[in-house]
């Protein structure tokens, strides 16, 4: 398919004059995205909304399946062009991905279908309460309205045009605009190819996608502040999410924003699992870390435990396997001098030890040298950045004293994603104050398992307390991600007529909602 290199809007290929900017692989050009590209995306997003939300779910549904088949007609072409523009494989990581996508779209599908996401609520009137009579009242959830969509690096697929965040934003009736990563555009116009051609196809309005191509900050930014942008979803790092964040909440009308910007993913491994199978924690931790060249916002930056035969045993066997690791190739040069700079940050603090010998790396190839870290409880608590992200093949290891640092150091520890423990059912019992430290500072707890490899079911719960996210009630991946999207709204003494189909007396969906407390699919009699 050939590639035209400019942005869309409204399912056309837009013109822009403000320069240009080359796919990796010299795929294509790219014309960046110029201010009013960008809102001429809201222009038309936002008559969109008005049509696109009264859309019955059924017509909705089956235009997310569209777009998964005509992802999946993309074939070959798009394989190649993601492993091209990321160099990841495509046997090991990309067919997967494609698939995760594509099941995304269809898991949503499958929600909007049966319905009952929307919540409702009724509570029948009493006009003879004494002293006040109480009102019919009916609540559900309506979409917020036009969203932008930040595509993340580390995702060309699953991430990015048409993953979770814009999946879930449509399935809940909202238009979107795709702020595309310029580390895979020609990966992005290939899937907006797929997105525009299953709206068309089933009878969507223009205006419910668009796709701004751009590596200016200035063009982020005028998304996130047009007046049209009513929720804004962005996978990245804290730098940028941080920027992000602040121009959304500085805004006359202050707009919500579901950043995911940063995780360490700290593994405990407690006594008991140390002596019954350190070597075998070390070869898990391993594949964990450098799953992916350690470019997961999953992969696991800290592991702490007590200091005895078999923290070291763990430690010694952990660091053998990484000196043999192969040196992963990273997304972009930029992840890469970021991360050799991360490194150079590690080894500059005084009592930190790299552990892990140099391999060589082909920097034409923007190869990484995979690095273990050492230290003790003291030194990790006196500096703040080894509790940081190092994006890249990396983890951090501390050896405590005792028990009372290991609560210290989890007590310390800010907002993460994910929080591991190995240990005995016996450790889960002794240790069970870090268990209750670690329910405030995670939002998916693991147990003898590692954190990366993010499960697309219903009970997922991917975000976690700031840092890692902007808002640690949401979720990035499961069908609770519809619910960023949407916002409630109730209908007091409203006629039948005038009630949306799920409030109706009827039911005529089958949804299940909440009748005067109780949880039943009955009509109302």
């Amino acid at each position: 398919m050939k590639l035209h290199g400019k942005s869309v809007v409204a399912g056309k290929a837009a013109d822009s004059t403000a320069g240009f900017f080359n796919a990796r692989g010299d795929l294509a050009r790219f014309e960046e995205a110029t201010a009013e590209l960008v809102h001429q995306a809201f222009d038309e997003a936002n008559p969109a909304f008005i049509e696109f939300r009264r859309i019955p779910s059924e017509r909705r549904a089956g235009f997310l399946e569209r777009i998964g088949e005509h992802i999946e007609s993309l074939g070959d072409e798009l394989l190649t062009t993601a492993s091209t523009e990321t160099s990841l494989p495509i046997a090991d990581r990309l067919v997967g991905e494609r698939a995760r996508t594509v099941n995304q779209l269809r898991m949503f599908a499958a929600l909007i279908r049966e319905g009952s996401w929307v919540d409702a609520r009724l509570d029948k009137a009493i006009p003879d309460r004494r002293p006040v009579p109480k009102p019919e009242i009916r609540r559900m959830l309506i979409p917020i309205g036009p969203v932008t969509v930040f595509a993340a690096s580390n995702f060309p697929l699953a991430f990015s045009v048409a993953g979770g965040d814009t999946a879930s934003a449509l399935a809940a009736g909202c238009p979107v605009i795709v702020k595309a990563h310029p580390a895979h555009p020609a990966t992005s116009e290939l899937v907006a190819g797929a997105i525009v051609r299953a709206a068309g196809e089933t009878g969507m309005p223009a205006g419910v996608f668009s796709l701004l191509q751009s590596t200016r900050n200035e063009i982020s930014i005028a998304a996130v502040r047009n007046p049209f942008s009513k929720a804004v979803a962005f996978t990245g790092s804290l730098r940028a999410g941080r920027a992000i964040f602040d121009a959304a909440v500085s805004r006359v009308d202050p707009i919500p924003v579901y950043a995911e910007m940063g995780s360490i993913n700290p593994v405990f491994i407690l006594p008991g699992a140390l002596r019954e199978r350190a070597e075998t924690i070390a070869q898990g931790m391993k594949t964990s870390v450098m799953l992916g060249g350690g470019q997961f916002c999953t992969s696991p930056g800290l592991a702490v435990g007590i200091g005895t035969k078999h923290f070291s045993q763990f430690a010694e066997a952990l660091q053998e396997l990484m000196r043999n690791a192969p040196p992963p190739t990273m997304l972009h040069a930029g992840i890469l001098q970021s991360f050799e700079a991360g490194v150079e940050r590690f080894r500059g603090i005084e009592g930190v030890r790299m552990v892990a010998s140099a391999v060589d790396t082909d920097r034409g190839k923007a190869e990484a040298t995979p690095a273990v870290f050492a230290a003790d409880f003291e030194t990790f608590q006196k500096h703040h950045a080894l509790s940081e992200e190092l994006f890249g093949p990396s983890t951090l290891l501390v050896q405590c004293s005792s028990r009372e640092q290991m609560l210290a150091v989890a007590e310390g520890l800010e907002g993460h994603l994910t929080a591991t423990i190995h240990g005995t059912v016996e450790d889960l019992m002794e240790y069970a104050d870090l268990l209750m430290i670690l329910e405030r500072k995670v939002g998916r707890l693991i147990f003898n398992g590692f954190p990366t490899g993010v499960e697309v079911c219903p009970s997922m719960h991917h975000g976690g307390p700031y840092p890692a996210t902007t808002d640690s009630r949401s979720t990035s991946v499961g069908t609770a991600a519809i619910l960023r999207f949407a916002r409630p709204v109730a209908f007091q003494n409203f006629p039948q007529a005038a009630l949306p189909v799920e409030l109706q007396d009827a039911n005529a969906r089958g949804i299940w909602r909440l009748v005067d407390g109780q949880l039943t699919r009955e009509p109302l009699q």
